[in-house]
């Protein structure tokens, strides 16, 4: 009797070597088939971390690894619920294994929706990664629904309700989705492995050691809150040190106004687009299906941009040039009102030296909380980490780590004015503009202005 595709495990496991978790190990057919569907390979051709790359020239590692790296810690987590923590050990609180398949699938797939530079892309062209997981999880046009639909009939909604956080069993939701969970764990590992900093270290075995299922959803006992602290500390390092870098951040904003630019020039001018930027008209004219999203990819973004270079604008000619030859705009940090005197001043000195300032300054914000406890009364959804005492009960972490509560809703990152590197470096200019006294004026705003400080 031939075994049903839903229990069908490969003959012996295949593994995939990886620099952070050593062996990602895959046991079951469906898991093997869907790392080989287009859409998953797909995001081999996606890096991770996006503009982070021109700052860490090592971080090139893609979206394809850290789904896997996904798929593995969940995996384990999953083993080790079923050997210690199974229904059958400790009642209706423990892990139903029942719910493993459903689990490696949405840890697999759930960054599968993800563009090219895709937050970035998103904003330009009003996309949403998640909404794009759930339509390609469970579109019948898609190899990754045509392999998932052979588990059971309705098998791909089930992975999709995991990825929009309504999945029945919280258990499975907040192994993916969480403030600790596979998914971060991953991506710290991951970007700060390939990024060459200790930032984001912490000790996941500990972490795997610790955790526990309870009735709703993951916990970590008590004897290991201190290795839960340390990833909080390793996320909180990463978002100041890595993700939020001003490099990086300033080639983010040449990559918006490039896109941004190309969308205005578009509806001036859509005939010498479809001459070279073919695979990227659907968007800039908003008919996008999800066939012509999913042959999207950092490749096709950038033999667009190579093209840009020779194009009879000169903004889109050079903000091209900019951002494949590494050149981002400068910066400088600031803190009071956007619309202060001083920024308006700053951005009219740009203007008068010939730059649209449009284009070549920006105002950049990137905020965001290291750990956050539930708020009720203000809306959020956030789901806390619940540390398990010894005598059963759970307690939300920042309440028994004076580490973790002084970090609790503190917000991290900054605001900086972004510009073109030339007001403040003559060795940029021309040799006319050297002795042009806006560049002096512009220069002595940033050293003396009591609200900029010169930072990258």
């Amino acid at each position: 009797m031939t075994t049903p595709y839903k229990y069908k495990l490969l003959p012996m496991e295949k593994v995939f070597r990886d620099p952070v978790h050593n062996y990602i190990h895959v046991q079951h057919q469906v898991i093997l088939d869907l790392i080989n569907s287009k859409e998953v390979q797909r995001l081999r051709r996606i890096k991770q971390l996006g503009t982070s790359s021109f700052t860490f020239h090592g971080a090139e590692h893609s979206r394809f690894t850290h789904s896997l790296g996904v798929y593995e810690i969940s995996r384990r987590i999953c083993d080790i619920f079923s050997r210690n923590f199974s229904i059958e050990k400790i009642g209706p609180s423990g892990w139903d294994d029942r719910e493993r398949l459903v689990t490696l699938c949405a840890a697999l797939l759930h960054d599968i929706g993800h563009g090219p530079y895709s937050h970035t892309f998103e904003h330009i062209f009003q996309t949403n990664h998640e909404a794009i997981t759930v339509e390609i999880i469970t579109s019948p046009e898609t190899e990754v629904y045509q392999i998932l639909n052979r588990v059971e009939e309705g098998f791909p909604e089930k992975v999709a309700s995991v990825i929009k956080k309504t999945y029945p069993n919280p258990q499975v939701v907040q192994m993916i989705s969480s403030q600790i969970d596979a998914d971060r764990m991953d991506y710290l590992l991951r970007d700060a492995y390939f990024t060459g900093t200790e930032y984001g270290t912490f000790d996941l075995t500990r972490i795997l050691r610790v955790i526990r299922p309870y009735q709703g959803g993951i916990a970590f006992s008590m004897n290991g809150m201190h290795a839960v602290e340390d990833y909080i500390v390793s996320r909180y390092q990463m978002y100041v040190q890595v993700y939020f870098h001003p490099v990086s951040r300033g080639m983010e904003v040449v990559l918006e106004h490039l896109l941004h630019r190309a969308h205005e020039l578009y509806h001036q001018d859509d005939d010498s687009f479809a001459r070279h930027s073919q695979l990227l008209l659907p968007f800039l004219d908003g008919t996008f299906s999800l066939d012509e999203y999913l042959k999207l990819d950092d490749g096709v973004l950038n033999t667009c941009f190579s093209q840009w270079t020779d194009s009879s604008d000169p903004i889109l000619s050079d903000l091209a040039k900019r951002f494949l030859n590494r050149k981002p705009l400068k910066s400088a940090m600031f803190s009071g009102d956007r619309q202060s005197p001083l920024i308006a001043e700053l951005t009219s000195l740009v203007e008068k030296v010939g730059y649209n300032p449009n284009y070549y300054t920006a105002i950049n914000s990137s905020y965001d909380l290291p750990y956050d406890f539930y708020r009720p009364e203000e809306g959020r959804h956030r789901t806390q980490i619940e540390i398990l005492r010894n005598d059963g009960t759970l307690v939300e972490l920042s309440e028994v780590s004076q580490l973790v509560a002084a970090l609790a809703g503190q917000e991290q990152g900054d605001e900086r004015f972004f510009f073109p590197k030339e007001m403040v470096d003559p060795t940029l200019r021309n040799h006319y503009d050297l002795f042009d006294e806006t560049y002096q004026e512009f220069a002595r705003h940033i050293h003396n202005g009591a609200l900029i400080e010169e930072i990258n």
